[in-house]
């Protein structure tokens, strides 16, 4: 199939356990693609395959499936509803045309709605609304779209009203046609019939309805004007005007119903086809030099341009690695050799497939407007990479990812899975770029980082069962650092008499504090020959490898900055060995009396909190000795920044959920050292004492 206005690429989000899987399954059920309709709380869902996500009835990672409807051809994304997860669905989002936000009918918009939406509103990708669940208890349309106004600044444009709420819930009115699709109670959503709107209904769908034009035709002046002369507008020219208010994102036509129970996931699939953009509808892709700034050219939707992709997501399943490819331009055939613009390398494309959540169907080609996954790539494709034709090498606009917020250290239980471990963490850290590692240089653990306690559970999880690594996860250790307050001019004499030749080296030295940052710097001024000059690179070298364990409690020195003015030395004694260790000796001797101070990481934080809840995240913010840099209102809340010491803000997540019902969140990154409070420095200083005397026995 290749003509594009037929393609819609969307994506289905939500907060979780507003029912954004279910409705997936209900998609796929009506256009045919499965035949038995799996539930999530069975964990028998089609896009929810992990182990993991079979059992706590959560999605982790975005599923991808495609499907027809009405002779249109759908990509559809599932993305997870945890705020864990949260790059999912922003990397999903990258390279989505549309979408549709799923709330509950009970629950309203909630937090993880809030962060998706503005994820959607940053990428510009036009959605409709769902209000989903009405047959739950405490379910309200009409509460729920007034809050996708009040809490996401939205402008819902309702297209359906409900017939029936909670248990009565049976069915819809379309606005437009004014014609009531009444469903029965078989669950079957092929069973409904298409009645006259209720009578008791009949004034509150023409009020409903003459919002709906005066709102969708504001889009064309001429039609808006001979309606309100009294002059009705056409069916066709009330959809096109919504159609182009929602590409513009002016508003979202919002629909409601029960994905479980199989009611008004018809109307949804119609407003995909008649409202959502299709891929030449919607703004290029910006292209961008070396150095991600854009260049004023763009990726053209167009079959007959050079070949542009970009890679938004890479796993590892059963049959190998898949990279998921959105294509911009041109087409990709079978053994086309394609370039990675990030690394320069090329390679021939293997094998290219449709994806069926975890099955396949292998493709010859794709084109322009197409979502698929290219089985074993061999170029270290990262997300965010760009693909392209070697012959017209380009960067797309690349995706910026949220650095992780919380570590943990982890060994593994037995010495033999070290090697094993290692290469399933490089496998984990392509596929998923939220997720990071490294070595403590410190401790010599393996410390693992990623958005929140869930996550990183995860992540353990999958180790454990996926490749057999069983793990140790200890507390993170805070890397303190430990530097000197005052200047000090001291001597100090290395001397040492053990028959034949000794040793000697006497040097005379002002140590003193550096600029922040500045490391370790040496100097000498020594005049007259009193230490000659080939001994001086020795005693910058004695100095240097002081630096990295600090007499406080072990922990590297910053910023210290040495000047050697005077010395003696030996004809027959004196070598570079010699005052290599009077530097170092002379380090030990001077350091504590130039008033040595423990330094400590603190942490840009940027909390994003609601309205009602500023002064609880402030007031907890200082009680962990955070200093407020400042405060930005916004349209559905405030954003806080704020200097914490990282030592403060372990298990913050938690807190910050706590305080504001879920609905916050935050943002850290090293921003500086600065000294620590005394208590805090004792503390630390007494608890590494003990763990080197425990270590001793």
């Amino acid at each position: 199939m290749t003509d594009l206005s037929k393609y819609r690429n969307i994506g289905i989000f939500a907060h979780v356990d507003a029912g954004k899987t279910t409705t997936t399954e209900r998609i796929l059920k009506l256009t045919g693609q499965i035949h038995k309709t799996g539930e999530v709380h069975d964990g028998e869902s089609t896009t929810d395959f992990m182990e993991q996500e079979a059992e706590r009835g959560i999605t982790i990672q975005s599923a991808a499936v495609t499907c027809f409807w009405d002779n249109h051809r759908f990509n559809v994304i599932d993305t997870p509803g945890h705020v864990d997860f949260t790059v999912e669905v922003y990397r999903s989002l990258k390279v989505l045309d549309g979408g549709i936000g799923v709330f509950c009918g009970s629950g309203g918009v909630e937090p993880q709605s809030e962060t998706n939406w503005r994820y959607a509103n940053d990428s510009e990708v036009a959605r409709i609304i769902f209000v989903n669940k009405l047959d739950r208890m405490g379910a309200d349309f009409y509460r729920v779209v007034k809050q996708t106004q009040d809490v996401l600044g939205a402008n819902p444009l309702v297209m359906v009203l409900p017939i029936g709420i909670e248990d009565d819930f049976v069915g819809v009115v379309d606005l437009l046609t004014r014609k009531a699709f009444i469903w029965d109670d078989t669950g079957l959503p092929e069973n409904y019939t298409v009645e006259d709107v209720p009578a008791d209904m009949v004034d509150k769908v023409e009020e409903y309805r003459e919002m709906l034009l005066e709102e969708a035709l504001g889009q064309d002046d001429e039609l808006l004007e001979a309606y309100l002369e009294g002059e009705e507008p056409s069916l066709a020219d009330i959809k096109r005007c919504i159609r182009a208010g929602t590409r513009t994102m002016d508003f979202f036509p919002t629909y409601c119903g029960s994905a479980f129970k199989n009611k008004g996931v018809q109307n949804i699939l119609d407003a995909v086809v008649d409202y959502l953009p299709c891929p030449t509808d919607v703004d290029p892709q910006p292209l961008t030099d070396e150095e991600g700034e854009p260049n004023g050219k763009f990726a053209l939707v167009d079959a007959s341009e050079t070949f542009k992709a970009l890679a938004f997501k890479i796993t590892d399943d059963r049959f190998g690695s898949l990279t998921f490819v959105r294509i911009y331009s041109g087409t990709l055939k079978k053994g086309d050799t394609i370039m990675n613009a990030a690394t320069g390398k090329t390679e021939r494309v293997g094998r290219m497939c449709e994806m069926q959540a975890d099955d396949r169907n292998e493709l010859q080609s794709a084109q322009a407007g197409d979502i698929i996954a290219i089985v074993g790539m061999k170029t270290n494709v990262q997300t965010g990479h760009t693909l392209c034709d070697p012959k017209d090498p380009i960067i797309l606009e690349a995706m910026v990812f949220p650095n992780p917020v919380i570590s943990i250290s982890v060994t593994p239980k037995d010495k033999g899975s070290t090697e094993k471990m290692g290469i399933a963490i490089g496998k984990m850290v392509a596929e998923d770029p939220t997720f990071k590692v490294e070595t403590d240089q410190d401790s010599g653990e393996t410390i693992l980082s990623g958005m929140g306690e869930l996550h990183l559970d995860i992540k353990v999880d999958i180790l454990k069962r996926t490749y057999g690594v069983d793990l140790v996860v200890g507390e993170p250790q805070v890397a303190y650092r430990e530097t000197i307050t005052a200047e000090v001019e001291d001597s100090y004499t290395h001397k040492k008499q053990s028959g034949g030749s000794g040793q000697f080296g006497k040097i005379d030295y002002r140590i003193k504090p550096g600029e922040p940052g500045s490391g370790f710097t040496f100097n000498s001024i020594v005049v007259g020959g009193n230490v000659p000059k080939e001994f001086f690179p020795a005693i910058e070298k004695g100095f240097k490898g002081m630096m990295d364990t600090g007499v406080l409690a072990g922990f590297p020195v910053l910023d210290v900055e040495i000047e050697l003015y005077d010395g003696g030395f030996h004809a027959v004694d004196s070598s570079a060995v010699a005052f290599e260790l009077a530097a170092r000796g002379a380090f030990r001797q001077s350091i504590p009396k130039a008033g040595a101070q423990l330094l400590e990481p603190m942490m840009a934080v940027d909390v994003f909190t609601p309205d009602d809840h500023v002064g609880d995240v402030i007031g907890d913010l200082s009680r962990r000795r955070g200093m407020i840099a400042g405060q930005e209102p916004g349209a559905s809340g405030v954003r806080i920044k704020a200097d914490v010491p990282l030592s403060e803000m372990f298990g913050y997540i938690g807190s910050l959920r706590t305080m504001t019902s879920g609905r916050g969140q935050f943002s850290m990154e090293f921003k500086n050292y600065m000294p620590c409070p005394s208590s805090v420095a004792d503390a630390v200083i007494e608890k590494v004492k003990e763990e080197k005397a425990a270590a001793k026995k």
